[in-house]
């Protein structure tokens, strides 16, 4: 299993760095369209919704990214993308942690296509608009913000993990490993950002990047446990089982799908307001 897992992984790092470094912008927009349909057709799985109509939604998600993609244009004026990037932080930020805390039903059928579209679709375009607009060194970096949370709520969450985080929706998450999520983020943004020169070594600086940090890790940890809930309430362990030894798209993306949109609007909102 372990030896899957890792052979998996080699492989989807070398694939993704590849794709990431080296495709041309139409090309990266067909990949975000491809991951947008992969994950609808295991949100179709979620929700239960059999059929042609699994294959009918995996198929408009993509469609819809090629359609919206800022490929070609600079992203204020993409109106369609912004709105989307809008919508996704108030689900992210207000809808979803009260969805958490009532541990309401995801809902099937069509209110889970139209939840779907909401989930899915703003990451992907987020996807296209980060790399146009700032090149894909500062993706991954943005991308990699995420691994590092988990990867530090992991270790903490072993070490020093005594309360339970969601234990209705992930018994294995404790609130001491959502700390070191936070703490290993920010020291991990705060070196990325004085290294490549993008944060001055001022107190206004430092503490909006602070703040900033916490906000995208709880924002992180919520799209987990989302899709976790998702999950549990489906009766599954995974999302799917595209990929050997780590499940379905969905269960590699889950925190991107709640952070990415927010950076992407974040990023713009200087522009909008000015």
């Amino acid at each position: 299993m372990l030896r899957t897992r890792v052979l998996t992984a080699l492989v989807l790092v070398s694939v993704f760095g590849a794709i990431l470094f080296g495709a041309p912008g139409p090309a990266w927009t067909v990949f975000a369209a491809v991951i947008a349909a992969l994950s609808a057709w295991e949100w179709t799985g979620l929700i239960r919704v059999t059929g042609p109509g699994r294959i009918v939604f995996a198929s408009l998600l993509g469609v819809l990214v090629l359609v919206i993609a800022p490929s070609g244009q600079v992203v204020e004026t993409n109106w369609p993308s912004l709105i989307l990037f809008a919508a996704s932080a108030v689900f992210w930020l207000i809808v979803a942690p009260l969805w958490l805390k009532a541990g309401w039903q995801v809902p099937r059928r069509w209110q889970g296509l139209a939840l779907g579209v909401l989930l899915l679709l703003p990451p992907a375009l987020a996807m296209i608009a980060i790399r146009q607009q700032f090149g894909p060194w500062w993706l991954l970096a943005i991308m990699a913000s995420v691994w590092m949370a988990d990867v530090a709520a992991y270790f903490v969450g072993r070490r020093f993990g005594r309360v339970k985080l969601a234990p209705r929706i992930s018994p294995g998450k404790s609130r001491e490993g959502a700390y070191g999520a936070i703490v290993g983020v920010l020291l991990y943004a705060m070196i990325v950002a004085f290294a490549s020169g993008a944060l001055a070594p001022e107190p206004l600086a430092v503490s909006v990047l602070a703040l900033a940090c916490v906000v995208h890790t709880v924002v992180s940890i919520v799209g987990d446990l989302f899709e976790s809930l998702a999950k549990r309430q489906a009766g599954v362990k995974d999302s799917g089982a595209i990929l050997p030894g780590h499940g379905g798209v969905l269960d590699r993306i889950d925190s991107l799908l709640s952070t990415l949109p927010l950076v992407a609007l974040a990023a713009h909102l200087p522009s909008l307001v000015a």
